[in-house]
């Protein structure tokens, strides 16, 4: 890509995209598209059509989508599967009309088998059967896998997907309701901190392990791959270490600085047992996260203070 190559960011508001956007300014890239869900419904075929059409870009990060947690996924399943399925396959498509030069998908890990072999490699992929609790979600990441491997295979376009593990930092959802396990037990804690309670409570047994990846760290390697890489097959982006549940409370519970001690509600799901990203072939590739867990917490914590707190 060059600096002044037109570069479309689908999803620019969400923390990916975000930051995404941050890199690619940071990098020096000057003519990025963006566009608000208010502004240009991603589900609609003739709205995202007369946008490609009228902008004409050269580049496409298809970060958009609609997430949560394990209880949003559950709930809205078919929001989850409906909304994920038109908006990539319209980006898509378009791209392929439009003659985008090259696009990067961005899909899960849930898109794995719920009990495969760990760590998860990328030809794991269509193995197993799916966690239930958010299986919407995951064959809707399967099938923009699949259209952009479609769409190389029958037209020769060079769309590429990359799989990011668990993510946290900047721009994260903190609804207690609907977001994922890290960002809830930021606010979880910070806010038993403010009121003096003498427990947090954590959802689950503790004892699931996951594997967590600051932000700023998947759009460099996003930025990265978009540069370096041009193969059908999918990349997994993470750190190549997990943790439990347990020892991820009590890291979070140190950066906030909470003095008082953990209940686990058993009542909860604990989701899969582990998800683990096998990152051989990024690390094959060249690149490698930057970031540890602990210094991206309270990257994250600060950013939480800042942007929820005092709101």
């Amino acid at each position: 890509m060059l600096k002044n190559s037109k570069i479309y960011v689908a999803g620019h508001r969400g923390m990916v995209g975000s930051a995404i956007v941050r890199k690619l300014q940071n990098e020096g890239f000057i003519n990025i598209i963006t566009r608000t869900s208010k502004e240009l419904d991603l589900r609609s075929q003739m709205a995202v059509e007369s946008f490609f059409e009228e902008e004409q870009p050269e580049y496409v990060f298809l970060a958009a989508a609609k997430v949560g947690g394990i209880q949003a996924n559950n709930t809205f399943r078919a929001e989850f599967l409906y909304d994920n399925l038109m908006m990539e396959a319209n980006i898509i498509h378009a791209a392929y009309r439009n003659g985008v030069e090259k696009l990067m998908f961005l899909g899960s890990s849930c898109i794995y088998p719920k009990l495969a072999p760990q760590p998860l490699k990328e030809e794991y992929l269509l193995t197993g059967p799916l966690e239930q609790t958010n299986e919407p979600y995951a064959i809707a990441k399967i099938a923009g896998i699949k259209l952009c491997e479609a769409y190389r295979d029958q037209y020769g376009c060079n769309f590429i997907s990359v799989m990011p593990t668990n993510l946290y930092g900047y721009n994260d959802n903190y609804d207690l309701n609907n977001s994922h396990v890290l960002p809830a037990l930021i606010r979880k804690f910070h806010e038993a901190k403010e009121n003096g309670a003498p427990t947090v409570t954590v959802w689950g047994t503790g004892s699931p392990r996951r594997e967590f990846l600051f932000a700023d760290d998947l759009a460099d390697a996003c930025l990265y791959l978009m540069e370096h890489y041009n193969g059908r097959e999918l990349v997994n982006i993470g750190t190549g270490e997990d943790i439990t549940i347990k020892d991820l409370a009590l890291l979070v519970k140190d950066v906030v600085q909470f003095e008082g001690g953990l209940e686990f509600d058993t009542t909860k799901p604990d989701g899969t047992p582990r998800k683990l990203m096998d990152v051989y072939k990024l690390h094959s590739l060249g690149y490698k996260h930057s970031t540890s867990l602990e210094e991206g917490i309270s990257l994250a914590y600060a950013d939480f203070k800042n942007k929820i707190v005092e709101v």
